[in-house]
Order: C-alpha cells, then structure tokens, then sequence
C-alpha cells in the first residue's frame, strides 16, 4: 500500500512539474511541449490517480465522465496558452512605445474574464464528474486520493512561485 503511494506521488511529481510549467505564458517549456506531449503527460497523470485509488469494478463506471472532465480541461488549458503566445507574438513585432500607446484595458479585461470563465466551468465539469465517485470511496481510497491532491497543490505552488521569481527576475534585467 505505501509503496503504491510513494509510486504514484514520485509518478506525480515528473508529470505536475511539467504539467505546470506547461501554463506559463512566457515562452519556455510551453513552447517546447506539444500537443503529443501534453496529451502523453495528460495520460499518465490520468493512469496514476486511476492505478492509486484501486478502483473497484462499480466504481469503473463513473471513471469515463472523469477523464473526459480532465482531457477536456487540458485542452481548454493548452488553447488558452496558445492564445496568450498568439497575443504574445503579435505585441513582440510592435514597438514597446506602440504597445502603450495602443493598450485597452477594457479588452484586456474582457480578455481575462473570458478566460477565468472557461477555467471556472471546466472546473466545476471536474467536480461534478468527480462527485458521484468521490461519494463511493471507501476511506483508504479517500486517503490517497487527498495525498495526491496535496502534492499536486504543492507543486504547482512551488512552480507558480518559480514563474513569479523569474519573471521578477527577468524584469530586474531589463
């Protein structure tokens, strides 16, 4: 049993560090990570919570509308970074002082509602999938399921942190 959960959380940890970086507008590991590669990552990341909660075969049945929540949640995640690197690339070939000039903040708020929006109904999808599930673990099957949430939360503020410092830090070079 331990074994399974050290497995899948050192599992967890090579797939969410990527899997973080991934979201990060600036350039980098987004732009080198493919759809393929998302997908593959998505995969695995989807088999290892599967292989760590042991799900029992009345359980199965609920695990399709999970995964399809989790692979469409990706996808909206990987269109959404296209979109920043699209708008990225589109302010890079104008001149810093044209930029300025021309920013709307009204549209850069719509933008970002639009955006948070999405997010906010792809993770309520997830929850909603996740319900009828969650209601027929057994306790042991909640107790990695909650080891598994608290690591990926942990990573993924620890690379949120990492982006933050280096975008302080590439700020500070500038």
């Amino acid at each position: 049993m331990l074994k399974l959960v050290t497995a899948g959380v050192t599992s967890l940890f090579f797939i969410a560090s990527p899997l973080a970086y991934a979201q990060a507008p600036s350039g980098g590991a987004a732009e080198r990570l493919g759809a393929a590669d998302v997908n593959t990552l998505t995969d695995a990341r989807i088999n290892i919570v599967k292989t760590a909660l042991q799900l029992t075969p009345d359980q199965e049945k609920y695990w399709p509308a999970i995964e399809d929540a989790i692979r469409t949640r990706m996808k909206d995640r990987q269109a959404r970074i296209a979109n920043a690197a699209a708008r990225r690339n589109e302010l890079r070939d104008r001149s810093p002082i044209e930029v300025l000039r021309d920013r709307n903040p009204v549209e850069f708020i719509h933008r970002r509602a639009d955006a948070l929006a999405q997010r906010a109904a792809d993770l309520k999808r997830l929850g909603d999938a996740w319900q009828p599930l969650y209601q027929t673990l057994n306790p042991d099957q909640k107790r990695r399921m909650a080891a598994l949430t608290i690591y990926v939360l942990r990573e993924m503020r620890s690379a949120a942190e990492q982006r933050r410092l280096q975008t302080e830090a590439d700020d500070a070079e500038q």
